[in-house]
């Protein structure tokens, strides 16, 4: 862990360029130059100035005594395995019947970003931090997906004894080629995936399935407590503007708050906050049901999962209230990182480039956040501070390469929610790897950009024109971030 001196005379060699698209970076024409001297603080005084494998783990420096326990309660919970029931103690057993993690750390190692198996001769392991959503044609409860009837809505790889893992998740690749304007070729290598040794008998006819990687979470309690009016003028502004860039908002149901709201969480925006992702990650990933789920999530035909005792004793859900509680204030709380390399003139030149090819027109770099959705599941600290996350938090069109052809809520089967992009050149200290999108096919910040279609697909065009220095200035920016 380090502290640095903030650097206050950030990107003054770039500042007329800024001055220029005040819309295309930051989101909103009043804009003044101010906004644009982000300096080290990604968070204001809730940044941590962190650095190795920790980066993503540690807690808002603003907390106070009380919040701080809990928070350490709450790490607790994350990170350590849960048990297969009846166990000798009822505080963590229940695991399963079906899961692909026997935690929430299992998945989001270090509070970091999952990648995709590695292939071995003979084939792949089983992903853990890669799952697989499923659902039918239709649309089901406050406008979201229709499971599959056999499998539910997402591929459990993992089973408790007594019970079959659902399937097998099998992935092979497709080699892509291209050229830089320079003549430079890259090659980018597309994921396809196939669902095997089924146990329950085949999908459903016209079952859809997508990928969907752990990202890191460092933040996003701060994401979740940024005004919807701020994401709505980001969709209204966008659209008023000439130019390919369309988001739209998702809007899903949030089962703590009972109604609609605006999705922000999750690669297709399918969640509104932290406590409902939470909730369902607790069923859908480990099979752990809580008062928000009670229900252990065995489809009809699944006999054996069926059977299974439940953890707790059978006496109340596996996880109660009060540590669900933990868990999410956990998450609400963690701090994004401050940047790094801030005063070099890699980055500083990268910052440029990343205005001029108009990726902030969906990278929207700052907000000033407001109330949690949750009060008792965060901190009041959460309130009033200059973030600067890069996201507009609006869905997409990426084009055909990238589709997954299924929809979520609002979403449809090209879109992507725009990801933030803080933290993302820690990933490697954190997790050891540079595996980026919904699935991590991209391998670094250019492979991102490349795979970049659909609405994007200017923006795309401008950085395959750079030169190869430039390239390499605009990832240091982004990996600055």
């Amino acid at each position: 862990m380090r502290r640095t001196r903030q650097k206050a005379g950030l990107v003054l060699s770039t500042a007329g360029v800024i001055a220029g698209l005040a819309w295309p970076l930051w989101g909103h024409s009043n804009t003044d130059l101010s906004d644009a001297v982000q300096g080290e603080l990604t968070a204001g005084e809730a940044t941590a100035f962190a650095t190795g494998r920790n980066a993503f783990s540690m807690p808002m420096p603003t907390l106070d005594d009380a919040e701080r326990a809990r928070f350490a309660v709450g790490n607790s919970f994350f990170r350590r395995n849960w048990v297969e029931a009846p166990a000798s103690t009822t505080a963590r057993d229940g695991l399963g019947p079906h899961f692909i993690a026997r935690s929430c750390g299992g998945c989001h190692v270090q509070d970091g970003r999952g990648a995709p198996p590695e292939r071995r001769p003979g084939g792949h392991e089983q992903p853990v931090a890669l799952l697989m959503r499923l659902s039918i044609p239709g649309t089901g409860a406050h406008g979201g997906v229709v499971p599959d009837p056999v499998y539910g809505d997402q591929l459990n790889n993992a089973a408790i004894q007594g019970v079959q893992p659902e399937g097998r998740v099998h992935i092979r690749t497709q080699t892509l080629r291209g050229t830089f304007a320079d003549g430079t070729p890259y090659t980018l290598r597309k994921p396809l995936y196939s669902l095997t040794h089924l146990a329950y008998g085949p999908l459903a006819p016209g079952a859809m399935l997508s990928p969907r990687i752990a990202p890191q979470i460092a933040g996003v309690g701060l994401l979740e407590a940024i005004p919807e009016q701020d994401i709505l003028d980001n969709a209204t502004a966008q659209n008023a503007a000439a130019g390919p860039i369309k988001g739209q908002v998702n809007r899903v149901w949030d089962g703590y708050a009972q109604s609609l709201r605006i999705g922000r969480l999750g690669w297709k925006a399918n969640q509104a906050s932290v406590a409902s992702q939470t909730a369902g990650a607790f069923l859908g990933d480990i099979g752990i049901t809580s008062p928000q789920h009670p229900q252990e999530a065995c489809m009809p035909t699944q006999k054996d999962c069926l059977h299974v005792p439940p953890g707790a004793q059978g006496k109340a859900p596996e996880i109660d209230e009060r540590t669900l509680s933990d868990v999410v204030f956990y998450q609400a709380t963690l701090a994004p990182a401050a940047r790094r390399n801030t005063d070099t003139p890699a980055v500083q030149r990268g910052q440029a480039l990343f205005v001029q090819a108009q990726c902030g027109s969906c990278h929207r770099p700052s907000y000033t956040t407001g109330a949690p959705p949750h009060p008792g599941m965060a901190s009041p600290q959460v309130q009033g501070l200059k973030i600067w996350p890069y996201t507009d938090l609006l869905l997409h069109d990426m084009g055909p390469d990238l589709a997954d052809g299924r929809p979520d809520h609002a979403a449809n089967g090209r879109q992507w929610k725009t990801p933030p992009l803080w933290g993302v050149g820690l990933v490697h200290e954190v997790n050891g790897h540079r595996r980026l999108l919904h699935d991590g096919r991209a391998n670094g910040v250019l492979e991102a950009i490349l795979w970049h279609g659909g609405e994007a697909r200017p923006a795309q065009e401008k950085v395959r024109q750079l030169s190869a220095k430039d390239r390499q200035a605009l990832v240091a920016f982004v990996e600055s971030l």
